[in-house]
């Protein structure tokens, strides 16, 4: 297997061209972009392994670039932020981003990200209690194929990025149990949950917009309070999505 393919978006030569080097020396291919409004006919031409994404960019800002390349780029975004607002990260999410690093960037913490992310999108191993969990899993007019990593309801097919590919199909293995923040974050991220960290919360949110019939009163994907998340397993009939 070849190098990984990394595509940069980063208007800071400097800082650019010094996570370019330290990536290179890990073993990863960096292609570098300057400017907002070109990265996103790169991105979906040359549909790289990783997008690392910083938020300030000339021409389109990161989050328009993110809202603009997520229908066409299926793989994980990792962007870059120098704002100390949490807003700031909470609209990266929200547009589709995977995860966030901020500035000024730490090598090896941003390295231990992007393999993180890599482990995410290549399929970790299951909770305990999912050991023998099928790859491909139905509930009624739901099938999610872990091999092609598609969904498809009510015979639609739903786009999902990585990170909701991967928070549906884990909370689908455990249909019928709640999963906390704690367990999500473990099995997504390899970390325990840190208490402040909205990513999982923001991505159910995404995924209720996509699969539930109305996602202010969701019924397939439940809120146990105080507890966690919820797969409701006998929700996922006939009736079309709104």
């Amino acid at each position: 297997m070849g190098a990984k393919e990394v595509l940069l978006v980063e208007d800071d030569l400097p800082l650019a061209g010094l996570i370019s080097e330290y990536l290179g020396q890990n073993g990863y291919t960096v292609t570098q972009v300057h400017a907002g409004d070109e990265a996103v006919s790169v991105i979906a031409a040359s549909q790289p392994d990783l997008v690392i994404l910083d938020l300030m960019l000339p021409g389109l800002d990161g989050l328009s670039v993110c809202r603009e390349v997520r229908p066409l780029y299926p793989g994980p975004i990792l962007m870059l932020t120098a704002r100390e607002d949490d807003m700031d990260q909470v609209a990266g999410l929200e547009m589709g981003a995977d995860d966030y690093v901020k500035k000024p960037v730490e090598p090896r913490v941003l390295l231990a990200r992007i393999r993180a992310l890599f482990r995410r999108y290549e399929g970790a191993p299951p909770l305990a209690g999912a050991k023998n969990a099928p790859k491909d899993l139905r509930f009624g007019e739901l099938e999610i194929n872990l091999s092609t990593r598609t969904v498809s309801f009510c015979g639609r097919d739903v786009k999902l990025s990585t990170t909701e590919f991967d928070t549906f199909h884990v909370l689908a293995s455990h249909a019928g149990e709640t999963l906390s923040r704690d367990d999500l974050s473990r099995e997504l991220k390899g970390r325990e949950y840190d208490g402040i960290d909205r990513s999982i919360d923001i991505c159910i949110s995404r995924l209720r917009r996509k699969l539930e019939e109305n996602p202010e009163k969701p019924e397939r994907i439940k809120t146990v309070w105080g507890s966690g998340y919820l797969f409701v397993t006998d929700a996922w009939g006939e009736e079309a999505l709104s």
